[in-house]
């Protein structure tokens, strides 16, 4: 692990040499044409309680009311309301329930509408930057590294002055306008006002936002201040805020089992990490996880915001835990069916590959999963939207009843 790669991720510490590039003296536009991994200006867009905002948008009398979304026996999320009341995500409903007694809960199960404001999120999103990455539902990442620079260059020397931030600036770190870097971040934040504006203006839709040079800065930082606030990360402060996490587990890009592996090593802080031999780490873990997550560590991450596109594959599944006999369970297979094909019609493309997938629960709560698939007949493809052809994949289905998650992928 060599220090100097943190400077070539926007996580440097040191003083920089006269000349080069984060001084403004004269020409700001010399200065601004570099676009090295340090320069990017990412945001992480992250909704606030997107369920029960989408809930509270269809419903606008469940406003100021604590609410909580419900699926099976949680509640998966809910607004801030309920949670000053002492609510939280994914509470057994009996719990939500004995802490505040006033609790509104809506189902949730039919992903449908949230799924559709999701995309038009994204879709809004987009207009600012092209390159906007989706991270489940309620989470975007936007590269606004083009867009910066562009706004930047019409700008007249005089008029840098005047770049102020949007939001706060994490750990209040002092601006400074001689600085590229917090010149370039500071564009970043207005623009990302801009973004939030837009999404509550045009959707209703409230967000946090984080403004830094890389994907894994951006994610920590958004969730600084919330709700509905936003905050920019200074590269001299990238340090303070990796260093704040209470455990490593808390890193983005560090899953559960590798967390566990870590442990296991000794190795439970940020700082662990960071000082922790890159040999006996690249042994335990592989040469690419190792290196991967020690770079995390010091806040380097030059992975990119890349576009997601439409989806690959959609599915729908349920638990059938109110599924007692065979018929049951094939009329919720039918179900399943019906709504996924319905998903197909509307996206417009033809699937080629139909999965079914099934994961058995035993007492010691130890899933197994087992899943098939087949290709979709031609014939059905050319019946996708009629009525005979919801029939046929029905019939499919029957053989299969067991199974509990379906999914359709795409030809290329």
């Amino acid at each position: 692990m060599e220090l100097a790669d943190a400077e070539a991720a926007g996580c440097s510490q040191g003083a920089r040499a006269p000349g080069e590039p984060g001084d403004l003296p004269g020409s700001v536009h010399n200065q601004l044409v570099p676009t090295r991994s340090s320069s990017r200006v990412i945001v992480h867009v992250d909704l606030d309680c997107f369920y029960a905002q989408v809930e509270m948008i269809s419903n606008p009398e469940l406003k100021g009311k604590p609410l909580g979304v419900q699926q099976k026996n949680l509640v998966v999320t809910c607004n801030y309301e309920a949670r000053e009341l002492g609510v939280k995500k994914l509470m057994n409903i009996r719990n939500a329930k004995e802490k505040c007694p006033q609790l509104v809960l809506v189902n949730g199960e039919d992903l449908t509408r949230y799924r559709e404001m999701s995309y038009k999120v994204t879709e809004l999103l987009e207009e600012f930057s092209p390159i906007v990455e989706r991270l489940g539902f309620d989470e975007n990442f936007v590269d606004l590294t083009e867009m910066v620079e562009k706004r930047l260059q019409q700008l007249q020397s005089d008029e840098i002055s005047a770049v102020a931030v949007s939001g706060h600036v994490y750990n209040n770190q002092s601006v400074n306008l001689h600085d590229v870097m917090h010149i370039r971040l500071l564009a970043g934040s207005q623009i990302a006002a801009e973004m939030r504006e837009a999404m509550y203006n045009r959707l209703g839709l409230t967000g946090c936002a984080g403004v830094a040079s890389n994907k894994l800065l951006a994610k920590l930082v958004s969730g600084i201040f919330k709700p509905n606030q936003q905050t920019v990360l200074l590269p001299e402060s990238c340090q303070d805020l990796i260093h704040s996490l209470n455990h490593i587990k808390e890193m983005p890009g560090i899953g559960y089992k590798t967390a566990k592996r870590l442990e296991v090593l000794g190795i439970n802080s940020v700082h662990d990490l960071q000082i922790f031999s890159s040999k006996i780490l690249e042994k335990e873990l592989g040469i690419l996880v190792a290196q991967r997550i020690q770079k995390l560590s010091f806040g380097e991450d030059n992975s990119p915001v890349t576009p997601s596109g439409p989806p690959q594959s959609f599915s729908e599944e349920d638990s059938f835990k109110k599924c007692s006999s065979e018929v049951e369970a094939k009329k919720k297979i039918e179900e399943l069916l019906a709504s996924l094909l319905n998903r197909v019609c509307q996206d417009g493309r033809k699937p080629h590959t139909i999965r079914l997938a099934i994961r058995r629960y035993s007492s010691e709560k130890h899933y197994s999963r087992e899943s098939r698939q087949c290709p979709v007949p031609s014939h059905v493809i050319q019946k996708l939207g009629t009525e005979n052809e919801r029939h046929s994949y029905g019939r499919c289905s029957q053989r299969q009843r067991n199974k509990l998650g379906f999914s359709t992928k795409w030809k290329n």
